[in-house]
C-alpha cells in the first residue's frame, strides 16, 4: 500500500507532537516530583572528609557530589548521639521538646506525630530505608511500618511501581564508632582494613594528630581507623551511585549526603561541643533540578542547617503541607524560610552516661551551657570505655603523660564554653572568661535562655520524671506545655545556677533545697554537686537533712554530696540502696554519682555483689562495669 506524502507528513507531525508533548510531560512531572536519595553515614565530622580540606582521606565520591552540588559548612546534628539525632530527623522536632533526648529511652511521642516519610507516601512517593532506624520512640516497630513502604537490608527504589517517584535512604555504618574506636583491633582489621586494597589503606604515620590528643604511636594506630573506615565508606557510596546511574535515575534524583552527628571518638560524639554536633552535609541537584537550589550549584554556603529542617524541607519540596508541629525551616522551594541567625542544639544521656548540655551557635561561635558540670568532657560511657583509644587516654592521664589541656578533658567542666570554631576548630581555648567576648557571651546566653523557656524544654525534668510520665500514658511533648505541673521558669532559675561556682551561688542553692517543687530542689542539689568541696563545708547539717528528701533524685544527689564532702556513712548507705533499686533511672543516677566521688573503694564490695546478679537494664550493668574497672585502674591493677 502506498502512503501519500501528505499522510507521511501528517504521521511525522503527530509523532513529533507526541514526542514533544511527552517530553514536556516528563519534564513537568520531573520538576514537580523529584526522586530523592539520602546517603547517610555515621559518626563523622567534616574535618575528616576530603571536600572539607582533609588531604589524607580518600573520599572521591563524596567529593564529586560536593564539587558539583552545594556543600554546607554550617550543618549541625540536633543531638550528639544516634537515636536522639535520628529521632529529630524522622519527626522534624527537636528532642528537647519530645522528651526523647536520652539515648534509646523509648518514651512516647503523640499519635499525630508521624515519621515524615509517611507524609511523602500520601503524596504518592515510594519510601524505603536500608535499613538503620534507631528511632528513640515507644512502639518503634509500628512507627517504622507507618513511615516506610519498606525498611530492610533489601529495600530500595527498585521495588516501586513503574514511574512512581521515590524517597530512598541508604545508611552506611562503616564509619561508625564501633569501627573507629570500640571494636577490638583485630575485628576492625577484618571488617575494614581487609576490605581495602593495600594502596587504599592509610598508614599510621601519614596524618597529623588532632591537637586535642597526645601524639604517640599508640594513638596514631587508633586514629588511622577513622581514615580507613571513611575510605571504605566512600567506596560503598560509589557503588550505590553507579547503580543509580545504571538504572537511568541519576538525571532525575536529588541527592542528600550527611552524617548523623559528629565524630565517634573521644570528645566528639556524646559531647556537647562543635565536634559532637557539626556534620558534613551536601545536596546534589541534577541539571533538570538546578533551578530548585536557592544557593546555586558548584557552590559552598555557610547557611545554618539543623536536622529539624530536613522533614519540613522534603515535605514542602515534594508538594505537601508541613504539619504545624514541625517548626524547622523549609530550605528549598517557594516556601523557603529566611536563613537562621542561631541554632539551638542539645546533648543528653548517652547509654549509661547522663549529661545535659544546651548549645547555641551562629556557625562560627559556639556557646555551650554545661548543667552537669561535675562531670568531665570525657565522662564514663561504657561504649567509649571499652575502646582502646579511650583506655590509652586514661592510662596516659593516670601516668602523668598529658599536658594541661589534655588533662582538662578528665576534670570537671566549667559552667560555660564559648569557642571560636573558625580560629580554633578543635575547641582548645574557652573564651567564656575572656572580657573581649563578654558581650557575645551574654547575647548567646540570653538567646539560649529565651529558646529554652519559649520552647518549653521538657528535658529539664530528671529522667525519673519523664519515665513516670511515659508509664502513666502521658506524652512529654504535650506535658511540657502545662505551666502548673511544669513551672519551667522556676525550674530553670535553679538549673541555670548549676555549674556556677561561688559562695553566693551556694547560698541560693541551699535556699532552693526547701522549695515546694521537686524538680527545683533536684536542680538545687545537682548544682551543689558541682560546687567545690570547701564551699559546702558550712552547710553540712542542711545537706544531711536533704538525705531524707521525699523526692528520690534529690535524696540520691544529697547522698553523693554527703559522701564526697563529709564521708557520711548514711550517705554511702543511701547511694548503695538506690544503686540496687529496681527502678533503672534511680539506680543509674546513683551509680553515675559513685563514679565521680572520692573514696570509691567503699562501694566496691556492694557493686561486686550486684555485678553477679542478672541485671536486665544494660545501662545499669554498664555503669557497674565502668565503676569496678575504674577502681581497678586507680589501684594500678591489670
Amino acid at each position: 500500500m502506498i502512503v501519500s506524502i501528505y499522510t507521511r507528513l501528517r504521521l511525522r507531525y503527530i509523532l513529533f507532537v507526541g514526542l514533544y508533548v511527552g517530553a514536556i510531560a516528563r519534564q513537568t512531572y520531573a520538576n514537580e516530583r523529584p526522586n530523592i536519595l539520602w546517603i547517610t553515614i555515621e559518626d563523622t565530622s567534616p574535618y575528616f572528609v576530603g571536600c572539607y580540606g582533609n588531604e589524607v582521606v580518600s573520599t572521591p565520591n563524596i567529593d564529586r557530589l560536593a564539587g558539583e552540588g552545594v556543600r554546607f559548612t554550617n550543618a549541625f546534628s540536633t543531638n550528639t548521639v544516634s537515636s536522639p539525632s535520628r529521632t529529630s530527623i524522622i519527626t522534624g522536632v527537636p528532642t528537647w521538646k519530645t522528651g526523647t533526648g536520652n539515648h534509646r529511652s523509648k518514651y512516647p511521642v503523640p499519635n499525630f506525630m508521624k515519621g515524615f516519610p509517611y507524609y511523602l507516601q500520601q503524596l504518592g512517593y515510594y519510601t524505603t530505608n536500608t535499613s538503620k532506624t534507631d528511632y528513640n520512640v515507644a512502639n518503634e516497630e509500628a512507627f517504622i511500618r507507618e513511615a516506610w513502604n519498606e525498611s530492610s537490608p533489601r529495600a530500595g527504589w527498585w521495588n516501586r511501581s513503574a514511574g512512581q517517584p521515590f524517597f530512598a535512604v541508604f545508611n552506611f555504618d562503616d564509619s561508625h564508632q564501633s569501627r573507629t574506636m570500640t571494636w577490638p583491633y583485630d575485628h576492625y582489621r577484618q571488617e575494614v582494613l581487609d576490605k581495602l586494597d593495600p594502596e587504599e589503606r592509610v598508614p599510621d604515620y601519614s596524618f597529623e594528630v588532632p591537637p586535642i590528643y597526645r601524639d604517640s604511636p599508640e594513638m596514631r594506630k587508633q586514629l588511622a581507623r577513622i581514615y580507613n573506615s571513611l575510605n571504605l565508606t566512600d567506596k560503598k557510596i560509589g557503588r550505590l551511585l553507579e547503580r543509580l546511574q545504571e538504572d537511568g535515575l541519576a538525571d532525575s534524583t536529588i541527592i542528600f549526603f550527611f552524617a548523623d552527628h559528629g565524630e565517634g571518638i573521644p570528645r566528639g560524639k556524646t559531647n556537647g561541643i562543635d565536634l559532637g554536633y557539626r556534620v558534613p552535609f551536601v545536596i546534589w541537584f541534577p541539571p533538570i533540578y538546578h533551578h530548585l537550589s536557592p544557593w546555586g550549584n558548584k557552590i559552598v554556603t555557610d547557611e545554618l542547617v539543623s536536622f529539624e529542617d530536613l522533614a519540613p524541607t522534603l515535605i514542602s519540596m515534594c508538594g505537601g503541607e508541613v504539619p504545624e508541629y514541625m517548626e524547622g525551616r523549609i530550605l528549598i522551594g517557594e516556601g523557603r524560610d529566611k536563613p537562621a541567625e542561631y541554632l539551638m542544639l542539645a546533648s543528653d544521656r548517652s547509654d549509661n552516661g547522663p549529661d545535659m548540655v544546651r548549645t547555641i551557635t551562629d556557625g562560627r561561635y559556639l556557646y555551650s551551657r554545661n548543667y552537669m558540670a561535675y562531670m568531665p568532657e570525657l565522662r564514663y560511657i561504657n561504649y567509649m570505655e571499652i575502646g582502646e583509644i579511650k583506655q590509652q587516654m586514661r592510662d596516659d592521664f593516670r601516668l602523668g603523660k598529658l599536658d594541661k589541656l589534655h588533662q582538662s578533658f578528665f576534670e570537671p567542666r566549667p559552667a560555660e564554653f564559648l569557642f571560636d570554631t573558625e580560629s580554633d576548630p578543635w575547641e582548645m581555648q574557652n573564651l567564656a572568661g575572656n572580657r573581649q567576648h563578654s558581650t557575645r557571651l551574654q547575647k548567646m546566653s540570653a538567646e539560649l535562655k529565651r529558646r529554652i523557656i519559649e520552647g518549653r524544654d521538657v528535658m529539664f525534668l530528671p529522667e525519673f520524671e519523664i519515665a513516670k510520665l511515659a508509664a502513666s500514658g502521658q506524652w512529654p511533648f504535650i506535658f511540657r506545655m502545662d505551666e502548673k505541673n511544669f513551672p519551667l521558669k522556676s525550674i530553670y532559675e535553679a538549673a541555670t545556677l548549676s555549674g556556677k561556682r561561688s559562695p553566693e551561688v551556694v547560698k541560693q542553692q541551699i535556699k532552693m533545697l526547701t522549695d515546694s517543687n521537686n524538680v527545683v530542689r533536684y536542680w538545687a542539689a545537682l548544682g551543689l554537686m558541682c560546687q567545690p568541696e570547701q564551699a559546702l563545708l558550712p552547710h553540712r547539717e542542711v545537706l544531711q537533712q536533704t538525705l531524707r528528701d521525699p523526692f528520690p533524685p534529690v535524696a540520691i544527689t544529697a547522698a553523693a554530696i554527703g559522701w564526697n564532702c563529709f564521708s557520711d556513712k548514711s550517705a554511702a548507705t543511701t547511694l548503695i540502696r538506690y544503686a540496687d533499686s529496681d527502678n533503672g533511672q534511680l539506680a543509674l543516677l546513683s551509680l553515675n554519682y559513685m563514679l565521680y566521688v572520692k573514696n570509691r573503694e567503699a562501694f566496691v564490695q556492694a557493686l561486686e555483689k550486684m555485678n553477679k546478679q542478672d541485671i536486665q537494664d544494660k545501662n545499669v550493668r554498664w555503669a557497674i562495669e565502668d565503676f569496678l574497672e575504674s577502681v581497678k585502674k586507680i589501684k594500678g591493677l591489670d
